[in-house]
């Protein structure tokens, strides 16, 4: 929660784009139709603009999916879900595993980049300016 507050409060009067929830379904491709729901996803407003009203799935991949690790995920799937997301084309992606209180930071072509809580999580090309402690995700 509190990442996706502070992510909101930073798109927001940015008028950036959209930030959604779990309950979002993105329609990756069709025939066979592939849908996932991130955790947490960020579709720019290039991507999407403000004033048009979606509804029903997002047909295409966000700019920015955060995956939260629950304890049943084994770190394998975790990463193949967040190759998944970047194999689709989204831009970047950032697993929040609160367990070891750490994220991975995943962006196509370039290597995995692992944070800890006394690191500075990035929004880079996708959210650039936007800055937030890892250690600040995790408390409360």
């Amino acid at each position: 929660m509190n990442l996706g507050g502070e992510l909101g409060n930073f798109i927001r009067p940015r008028r950036l784009g959209r930030l959604v929830g779990s309950d979002s379904g993105m329609l990756l491709e069709r025939d066979p139709d592939t849908v996932r729901e991130p955790d947490i996803a960020f579709i720019s407003a290039q991507k999407l603009p403000l004033n048009v009203r979606l509804s029903g799935y997002y047909e295409g991949a966000p700019d920015l999916v955060v995956e939260i690790v629950s304890p049943s995920d084994g770190p394998r799937e975790v990463y193949h879900k967040a190759r998944m997301w970047i194999s689709f084309g989204v831009s970047l992606v950032w697993v929040v595993n609160p367990e070891n209180r750490a994220i991975e930071v995943h962006r196509p072509h370039q290597p995995l980049l692992s944070l800890t809580e006394n690191d500075i999580l990035d929004g880079g090309e996708v959210l650039p300016g936007f800055n937030y402690p890892v250690r600040d995700i995790f408390d409360l």
